[in-house]
Protein backbone atom coordinates (compact mmCIF):
# COMPACT_ATOMS: atom_id res chain seq x y z
CA UNK A 1 0.00 0.00 0.00
CA UNK A 2 1.03 3.85 -0.80
CA UNK A 3 2.37 5.34 2.33
CA UNK A 4 0.85 8.87 1.18
CA UNK A 5 -2.44 7.20 0.69
CA UNK A 6 -2.43 5.90 4.24
CA UNK A 7 -0.85 9.48 5.50
CA UNK A 8 -3.86 11.22 4.28
CA UNK A 9 -6.14 8.85 5.53
CA UNK A 10 -5.21 8.34 8.72
CA UNK A 11 -6.11 12.08 9.33
CA UNK A 12 -9.91 11.37 8.07
CA UNK A 13 -9.98 8.34 9.71
CA UNK A 14 -11.07 10.56 12.95
CA UNK A 15 -14.14 11.65 11.74
CA UNK A 16 -14.62 9.34 8.93
CA UNK A 17 -15.96 5.63 9.96
CA UNK A 18 -15.49 4.45 6.27
CA UNK A 19 -12.13 5.59 5.73
CA UNK A 20 -11.12 4.20 9.00
CA UNK A 21 -12.75 0.66 8.46
CA UNK A 22 -11.60 0.32 4.92
CA UNK A 23 -7.80 1.15 5.53
CA UNK A 24 -8.11 -1.76 8.64
CA UNK A 25 -9.46 -3.75 6.25
CA UNK A 26 -6.67 -2.72 3.54
CA UNK A 27 -3.60 -2.73 6.15
CA UNK A 28 -5.18 -5.89 8.06
CA UNK A 29 -3.58 -8.10 4.53
CA UNK A 30 -0.91 -6.03 3.36
CA UNK A 31 1.66 -5.96 6.24
CA UNK A 32 4.32 -4.90 4.19
CA UNK A 33 6.73 -3.62 6.78
CA UNK A 34 7.07 -2.40 10.79
CA UNK A 35 5.17 1.16 9.65
CA UNK A 36 2.45 -0.68 8.20
CA UNK A 37 1.64 -2.31 10.89
CA UNK A 38 1.96 0.68 13.32
CA UNK A 39 -0.36 2.34 10.75
CA UNK A 40 -2.42 -0.74 11.25
CA UNK A 41 -2.70 -0.24 14.84
CA UNK A 42 -3.07 3.72 14.62
CA UNK A 43 -6.44 3.00 12.95
CA UNK A 44 -7.71 0.38 14.68
CA UNK A 45 -7.33 2.89 18.02
CA UNK A 46 -9.20 5.26 16.21
CA UNK A 47 -11.73 2.42 15.01
CA UNK A 48 -12.58 2.25 19.23
CA UNK A 49 -13.98 5.77 18.59
CA UNK A 50 -16.25 4.48 15.96
CA UNK A 51 -16.64 1.18 18.08
CA UNK A 52 -20.45 1.02 20.38
CA UNK A 53 -19.89 -0.40 23.42
CA UNK A 54 -17.20 -0.54 26.03
CA UNK A 55 -15.63 -3.75 25.49
CA UNK A 56 -15.48 -3.47 21.91
CA UNK A 57 -14.07 -0.55 22.03
CA UNK A 58 -11.44 -1.40 24.62
CA UNK A 59 -10.61 -5.45 22.30
CA UNK A 60 -10.26 -2.82 19.45
CA UNK A 61 -8.25 -0.49 21.34
CA UNK A 62 -6.07 -3.03 22.73
CA UNK A 63 -5.26 -4.90 19.76
CA UNK A 64 -3.89 -1.69 17.85
CA UNK A 65 -1.79 -0.38 20.64
CA UNK A 66 -0.47 -4.19 20.61
CA UNK A 67 0.28 -3.63 16.77
CA UNK A 68 1.79 -0.30 17.23
CA UNK A 69 4.06 -1.89 20.25
CA UNK A 70 5.15 -4.80 18.00
CA UNK A 71 6.32 -1.83 15.39
CA UNK A 72 8.20 -0.13 18.09
CA UNK A 73 10.23 -3.23 18.97
CA UNK A 74 10.76 -4.37 15.30
CA UNK A 75 11.80 -1.13 14.10
CA UNK A 76 12.89 1.63 17.39
CA UNK A 77 14.44 3.91 16.03
CA UNK A 78 12.08 4.34 12.59
CA UNK A 79 10.57 8.16 13.51
CA UNK A 80 7.52 7.63 11.98
CA UNK A 81 6.66 4.59 13.75
CA UNK A 82 7.41 7.00 16.79
CA UNK A 83 5.00 9.61 15.36
CA UNK A 84 2.17 7.26 15.61
CA UNK A 85 2.64 6.28 18.86
CA UNK A 86 3.06 9.33 19.85
CA UNK A 87 -0.25 10.27 18.37
CA UNK A 88 -1.99 7.70 20.13
CA UNK A 89 -0.73 8.17 23.32
CA UNK A 90 -1.65 12.01 23.33
CA UNK A 91 -4.96 11.67 21.91
CA UNK A 92 -5.89 8.20 23.97
CA UNK A 93 -8.31 8.83 27.28
CA UNK A 94 -5.89 8.38 30.58
CA UNK A 95 -7.93 5.75 32.04
CA UNK A 96 -6.73 3.07 29.31
CA UNK A 97 -3.36 3.57 30.82
CA UNK A 98 -1.58 3.89 27.13
CA UNK A 99 0.48 7.09 27.94
CA UNK A 100 3.90 5.86 29.00
CA UNK A 101 5.70 6.54 26.38
CA UNK A 102 5.07 10.34 25.56
CA UNK A 103 8.15 11.89 26.72
CA UNK A 104 10.84 9.67 25.42
CA UNK A 105 8.87 9.56 22.01
CA UNK A 106 8.89 13.56 21.83
CA UNK A 107 13.01 13.47 22.91
CA UNK A 108 13.25 10.71 19.84
CA UNK A 109 11.34 12.44 17.54
CA UNK A 110 12.97 15.99 18.50
CA UNK A 111 16.70 14.78 18.07
CA UNK A 112 15.67 13.21 15.06
CA UNK A 113 13.23 15.69 13.15
CA UNK A 114 16.26 16.53 10.55
CA UNK A 115 15.30 12.78 9.16
CA UNK A 116 12.09 14.04 8.40
CA UNK A 117 11.25 14.48 4.31
CA UNK A 118 7.25 13.79 4.29
CA UNK A 119 5.41 17.01 4.44
CA UNK A 120 2.88 14.69 6.74
CA UNK A 121 4.81 14.16 8.93
CA UNK A 122 6.60 16.95 9.47
CA UNK A 123 3.11 18.75 10.15
CA UNK A 124 2.29 15.65 12.53
CA UNK A 125 5.18 16.38 14.69
CA UNK A 126 4.52 20.22 14.83
CA UNK A 127 1.37 19.35 16.28
CA UNK A 128 2.54 17.19 19.00
CA UNK A 129 5.54 18.38 20.21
Amino acid sequence: MDLETIRANYEKAVSDKKICQLMIEQLSTANESAVHLAYLGAFQTIWAKHSSGPISKLRTFTTGKRNIEEAVISKPNNIEIRLLRLSVQSNSPSFLGYKKNIEDDKKFIQSNSKNITSVFLKELMAVLI
